[in-house]
């Protein structure tokens, strides 16, 4: 299943690198969401060396049926409104 990359979590005045909210097709409200925590997500890069950086979904971000996942390492800033694969 694709999903799409939205934004880095973020608060007023910090970033967390590592976290990034995605938008799920088809899921538009929270507890459909919450079905996805624990699921692994992928993150190809578009570039030659085609590098993959695993994450996992951690839980439901608000009531719109956006998810929460945290990477191993940090996506790029260009990972920004780029496909993710949930697993």
């Amino acid at each position: 299943m694709k999903g799409k990359v939205i934004q880095f979590r973020r608060g007023k005045s910090t970033i967390h690198e590592r976290h990034f909210i995605i938008e799920v097709p088809g899921i538009s409200d929270r507890k459909n969401a919450e079905k996805f925590i624990g699921k692994s997500v992928a993150w190809t890069s578009p570039g030659k060396n085609k590098k993959v950086i695993m994450g996992k979904i951690s839980g439901a971000h608000g009531t719109k049926g956006l998810v929460r996942a945290i990477f191993e390492k940090g996506l790029p800033g260009q990972a920004v409104t780029t496909e993710v694969d949930v697993k």
